[in-house]
């Protein structure tokens, strides 16, 4: 990350900037209903967020759910991307889990995107397809952090 790239827990007044990059990505577009309150109980209650500012402005975000071991969200802005803050995020939100004493961790995720090939290229294994066809990716808890 640069210099001037701060990654930080999300906070509630997140909100607006979380919701600004995740309409900015030109894949794996919201098509359920998220609302506010969801967010907020993710970073608040249910999990944590991180965000990544560049500049003082939120660029990149990631969500994981401590009580199913979710990785809710993870997201760049376009104009910001492949600058490692993806991975950064990732690999923040991922020890966290694992921290929770969690077994595995999943998400989901649209087929033939870069985010398919992000996961695949840090060790997520695809285990099925879900009822809306994207991918159900795993992570299992490695043996030595067991």
């Amino acid at each position: 990350m640069t210099a001037t790239a701060v990654l930080r827990q999300a906070r509630r007044d997140d909100l607006a900037a979380i919701w600004r990059v995740r309409y900015s990505v030109h894949e794996n577009k919201l098509t359920s209903r998220v609302t506010d309150e969801d967010v907020l109980t993710q970073i608040e209650t249910t999990g944590r967020g991180w965000v990544i500012e560049a500049a003082g402005v939120v660029v990149a975000f990631a969500i994981g759910v401590r009580t199913d071991g979710n990785v809710s969200a993870l997201f760049v802005d376009p104009a910001h991307e492949r600058r490692g803050f993806g991975r950064r995020l990732h690999d923040t939100m991922v020890a966290w889990l694992w921290a929770q004493g969690l077994p595995r961790l999943w998400l989901t995720t649209g087929p033939g995107t870069r985010a398919q090939r992000f996961y695949q290229a840090a060790g997520w294994r695809a285990v099925g397809t879900t009822q809306h066809g994207e991918i159900r990716f795993e992570l299992q808890r490695p043996e030595a952090a067991a």
